[in-house]
């Protein structure tokens, strides 16, 4: 062999070891290396400080067929997956040796082989390439082909080579020379791993990389004390060169602390500062007329005889209630009142003053003041006024008031004291009587009618006389003929046979006349109605005989007399039915088969089937649309006649519009196509943003169609499902807002709707929620196969949505429509849950009238359930009306806050309708079963290898764990939450029956 070298120097790199681990470094041996050689030969250098150090050479080019192996010592992997070798030598350059064969090389193999102990030695593993694995052959960027006079080698080569997976406890390398001249100066054995660091928040540990060089080792992140994760679990990846990459998600400080030191410390809010919510603000100092109690404090509370509302926002200062309006002024005009007044000096320190008028009554022979009643008006109202003013009217004659002006802001209910306020006494005046409220038709023939009307509420004093004005629809209000009447009674002559006429009436009192009433529209009997009439009573005077005859003159004198009675009752009844739209001086005012006078403006609904003929209704109440005008472009669905479909819609004059269209199927009877029309007739009634809208019908040709405005989101229990999880609370509660306040519409109609579910609520792209489904037939018939709708006394019924007093006894009014509408908040809060689950509708009714009710969903805010446990009263006279609904939720929407109290999860009487929304998790043996059984048996492995294997410790999960596990889809989160939730309730109770 030729000698190689006598002694070399060189600087190695600086490493990153912050990102490496290192298994083995030759360079850090004192002694000799103990490599075993085949026949490598080992030798002492210097390095550029004279450290000895320990290398290996061979050089036996002038033989052929070389195979000249070094093998290392055990190496132990200590968990690493994918091993790094950095190897420095030096290669002979061959055509620089003289006379060498043409076998020379100027490369060289590596090669390792794992075990899971030290078994090697002399023999074993064989010097050959199996068992060996080969990582590459390494080539030299540089050789030498001469030593300078100091003997020291000019040209040294850094290699490194990685080789993976590795999966037994250690390995052996080896180097093969089949051939060249070269020394083995150093060798690195390392693995990377990506170091502890805190990021985004969080810190993460110590992570190894994978075990290929392009692997991403996931690693979970854990926020530094007193922060919180913000949105999605946080993570990083460690890459194959030991490098954090990709984070995802991040921690935020929560409220009361704030980030410090470059955001690897959240610190508490110091004393007299706050935070309010969780984030990367800093803290705070507390606002004017407030302190904090310690720190880290999340708001700052009010000092004494200051206050702040629920929205309020946390910086704003605390404030205190107004002083006393000042300067209040009156002018008495009659039985009217103008008040005024000046605004507080001091106004609490906010701007939402507003102004309360307390009106009490003194005098009148009932010994102190008593509160006004409800008669008297303010103008625009008496209480939260904006503006220092207000016109009061309707007050008694010749009465003493005092009114009290109180200045109230958004704290002072929070005061305990009551609101300042100033006063001022006033006397009223004679005035002339109150409007007369009621008037209605006492008899009519062909040319007369007798009208009666009510006292004035007000009177204000004797009635000399009352003056009644009328005259034919047809003429102006200028034609019109005066007549007076000493009592509330008249008999009005000379008219037209079938006219219709205008009246209306007013009293005097020694101060004059009051106004006028409302007009009412009357009609006289036509020839043909007063001859029929006539005619039906012809055989009770044809029966008569000689004997009898004083006696039967008599009382067929009678019977004709009480006849004609009934018979022209029994036409103004069927007149005033008909003449709806005349009511009140407005077209569409119909009114309720009574002679009661409507209050102007207001709607009443009329039911289509008081119609002898429905196609009248259909016409009154729905618009005719040629066929040329629709177009069909899908079949969207089937309904109870026939199919549902979208097209589009271009009426004459309009942009074309796209619309729902339901076709009733051929081959119908006649009273298939009058239930099919009769929700058109009804739906026609209704205008309103929150009740489905009616465009029109086709009933000139076929099919016969209803054409509705078209909800692109469907009905809102498949909607809810198909988006779980998906909105926030304030969305789901401006959807039932929207919901309650079409409720509110009918309800002030007179409209039942007997069918409130989520199925029944269309939901547009604007998340607009809309009432529909007025076809009533479905409670009319009994043939229907929809187990939806069960039989209850002759009929079908929805019973899982349906008040207990309707199921029993039949009784629908708006008050089992809210009871119907708690259940469809309940829907809502639930994404779609069925309500009641799997209950058997007879279930259902023995839970109810043991008072059993719906739980909370998840993560329902505890003011919405005790909203529908409202709804859910026993006694309907209990139940919140539809206005007060619209007006709770408003209150909530105003104020978020309210919302973020959550029901806790009951264990008294609700517990038995708990067992039901999930499996009884004692029905079942293991946790693998359990998963099964609620549809979440992905994560079998994933709870195993969180040690989640019993229901001990799975019944004391939280949601933190449940993130831990792997679980990522928010559905998915909550149901596994709520089973566990229900196998927590069941547990306690079941540990405390025990004991």
């Amino acid at each position: 062999s030729l000698p190689l070298l006598c002694c070399m120097t060189w600087t190695l790199p600086d490493r990153p070891l912050s990102s490496t681990e290192t298994l083995m470094d030759s360079t850090t041996a004192t002694a000799e290396l103990g490599w075993t050689v085949y026949p490598w030969e080992e030798v002492s250098g210097y390095d550029e400080n004279m450290n000895t150090i320990r290398t290996y050479q061979v050089c036996n080019v002038f033989d052929n067929n070389q195979n000249n192996w070094v093998r290392t010592k055990y190496i132990r992997r200590r968990g690493a997956q994918r091993i790094h070798v950095e190897m420095k030598f030096s290669v002979r350059d061959c055509s620089s040796i003289p006379n060498v064969p043409g076998s020379c090389k100027e490369t060289f193999n590596l090669y390792y082989y794992e075990s899971d102990s030290d078994t090697a030695n002399k023999g074993f593993p064989a010097w050959m390439e199996n068992p060996w694995i080969k990582v590459d052959t390494i080539a030299a960027d540089e050789s030498f082909s001469q030593v300078d006079l100091g003997g020291r080698v000019m040209k040294i080569n850094t290699e490194v080579r990685s080789f993976g997976p590795v999966s037994k406890h250690g390995f052996y390398l080896a180097f093969q020379d089949y051939g060249g001249c070269m020394s083995l100066i150093a060798v690195r054995v390392f693995y990377r791993k990506c170091p502890r660091v805190i990021q985004n928040g969080a810190v993460f540990q110590e992570t190894l990389s994978g075990a290929e060089s392009t692997s991403l080792v996931a690693a979970r992140g854990v926020c530094i004390p007193n922060g919180e994760e913000v949105d999605v679990p946080i993570k990083l990846y460690c890459n194959g060169d030991g490098e954090w990459m990709v984070p995802i998600g991040r921690c935020m400080c929560k409220a009361g602390h704030e980030a410090v030191e470059n955001g690897t410390v959240c610190r508490a809010c110091p004393s007299g500062f706050f935070k309010p919510i969780q984030g990367d603000a800093s803290c705070m100092q507390c606002p004017i007329n407030s302190r904090t109690t310690n720190e880290g404090a999340t708001n700052c509370v009010c000092r004494n005889g200051y206050y702040r509302t629920d929205s309020d926002p946390f910086q704003m200062p605390c404030t205190t209630v107004p002083s006393a309006p000042q300067n209040v002024l009156s002018i008495v005009n009659e039985t009217s009142l103008m008040l005024e007044w000046q605004p507080p000096r001091e106004s609490g320190g906010r701007e939402d003053v507003v102004f309360n008028i307390i009106c009490k009554s003194c005098g009148g022979g009932r010994g102190g003041c008593t509160r006004c009643g409800d008669n008297v008006q303010f103008v625009p109202r008496q209480l939260g006024l904006t503006e220092p003013r207000v016109y009061i009217s309707d007050l008694l004659a010749h009465t003493q008031y005092t009114f009290e002006v109180q200045a109230v802001n958004g704290v002072s209910d929070q005061s305990p004291y009551s609101p300042q306020y100033s006063s001022v006494n006033i006397t009223t005046n004679q005035a002339a009587p109150s409007t007369v409220s009621i008037m209605h038709q006492v008899s009519r023939t062909v040319d007369s009618i007798t009208l009666s009307w009510s006292q004035p509420d007000q009177p204000n004093g004797v009635i000399l006389d009352y003056e009644l004005q009328y005259y034919e629809k047809d003429q102006s209000e200028s034609n019109s003929t005066v007549i007076k009447s000493l009592t509330n009674t008249a008999v009005i002559r000379g008219l037209k046979p079938g006219g219709i006429y205008v009246f209306l009436v007013r009293a005097r009192t020694v101060a004059g006349f009051g106004r006028y009433s409302g007009k009412l529209y009357f009609q006289t009997m036509t020839e043909g109605e007063y001859n029929t009439s006539i005619q039906e009573k012809l055989p009770l005077i044809i029966g008569s005989t000689a004997a009898g005859l004083v006696f039967l003159i008599a009382v067929v004198v009678i019977i004709i007399v009480c006849n004609r009675r009934r018979g022209f009752e029994r036409a103004d009844s069927e007149y005033t039915d008909k003449l709806q739209h005349y009511t009140s001086g407005h077209s569409e005012l119909p009114s309720l088969r009574s002679h009661s006078v409507l209050t102007p403006g207001m709607k009443i609904y009329i039911d289509p089937f008081t119609y002898e003929d429905p196609n009248e209704a259909v016409r009154e109440f729905a618009k005719e649309i040629d066929i040329s005008c629709v177009k069909i472009e899908q079949v969207i669905g089937a309904g109870e006649f026939g199919e549902v479909c979208s097209g589009n819609l271009r009426l004459p004059g309009k942009r074309e519009m796209f619309v729902a269209i339901k076709t009733l199927k051929s081959g119908y009877t006649e009273k298939q196509r009058r239930d099919f029309l009769s929700e058109a007739s009804i739906m026609g009634q209704f205008d309103h943003p929150n009740v489905i809208h009616l465009e029109g019908v086709v009933t000139k040709s076929a099919p016969v169609m209803i054409i509705t405005e078209f909800m692109e989101n469907g009905s809102l229990d498949s909607f809810l499902r198909q988006n779980d999880g998906q909105f926030t609370v304030i969305q789901l509660v401006g959807m039932l807002r929207g919901i309650a306040s079409g409720m509110k519409y009918l309800a002030d109609m007179n409209y039942v709707h007997r069918d409130l579910a989520a199925r029944n609520i269309l939901v547009n792209s604007n998340l607009v929620c809309k009432v529909s489904d007025f076809g009533l037939s479905r409670f009319l018939e009994d043939d229907t196969s929809d187990p939806t709708y069960t039989s209850a006394l002759g009929g079908k019924i929805p019973i899982r949505w349906t008040a207990p007093e309707a199921i029993q006894y039949r009784k629908f009014t708006s008050a089992s429509d809210v009871w119907s509408y708690g259940i469809v908040m309940w829907e809502v809060m639930s994404y779609g849950e069925r309500p009641y689950w799997d209950m058997t509708n007879q279930d259902v009714i023995n839970a109810i009238e043991q008072d059993y009710r719906l739980p909370p969903p998840m993560d329902c805010p505890s003011a919405l359930h005790q909203l529908m446990l409202d709804c859910w009263q026993k006694d309907r006279n209990n139940r919140p009306k539809f206005s007060q609904i619209v007006n709770n939720l408003d209150k909530m929407i105003r104020n978020p806050n309210s919302l973020k109290a959550m029901t806790p999860l009951s264990s008294g009487v609700h517990l038995p309708l708990l067992d039901r929304s999930v499996p009884d998790f004692s029905s079942f043996s293991t946790v693998d079963e359990w998963l099964d059984a609620i549809k979440m048996g992905q994560y079998k492995d994933n709870f195993a290898n969180a040690d989640f294997t019993s229901f001990d410790v799975v019944s004391q999960m939280t949601m933190d764990d449940i993130l831990g596990v792997g679980v990522t889809l928010a559905g998915h989160q909550k149901k596994i939450l709520n089973s566990v939730q229900m196998m927590r309730a069941s547990m306690n109770q079941i540990q405390s029956v025990e004991v």
